[in-house]
């Protein structure tokens, strides 16, 4: 009978701690989104090569600017110059993408 109530008393603490654990991830995650993701950006231009992903975010509440962040091959994010004009191409081939599908 007492292992019963170690058990049970056991299993709640683990799931109580795993509660705590993911609403804690989510409200430091929460944190980043409400910011904006770029404090430097690269205009110099990187060879399509080297990049693996692009992502554009659009300004809103979180972030005046408009940001695009390219992920690169070996895994390294770089914030790119929006206004620099081979990312506005970049931008232009992401939106008429978007507006295809």
């Amino acid at each position: 009978m007492r292992s019963t109530g170690k058990c049970t008393l056991a299993v709640l603490t683990i799931c109580l701690l795993s509660v705590a654990m993911t609403k804690g991830m989510s409200l430091a995650r929460m944190g980043t989104e409400l910011r904006c993701q770029c404090i430097k950006t690269e205009s110099r231009i990187i060879h399509p090569k080297h990049i693996q992903t692009v992502e554009l975010i659009q300004s809103g509440a979180h972030c005046s600017n408009v940001e695009v962040i390219a992920t690169l091959k070996s895994g390294q994010a770089v914030c790119l110059d929006p206004s620099a004009k081979w990312v506005e191409k970049i931008i232009k081939r992401i939106l008429e993408r978007a507006k295809n599908q």
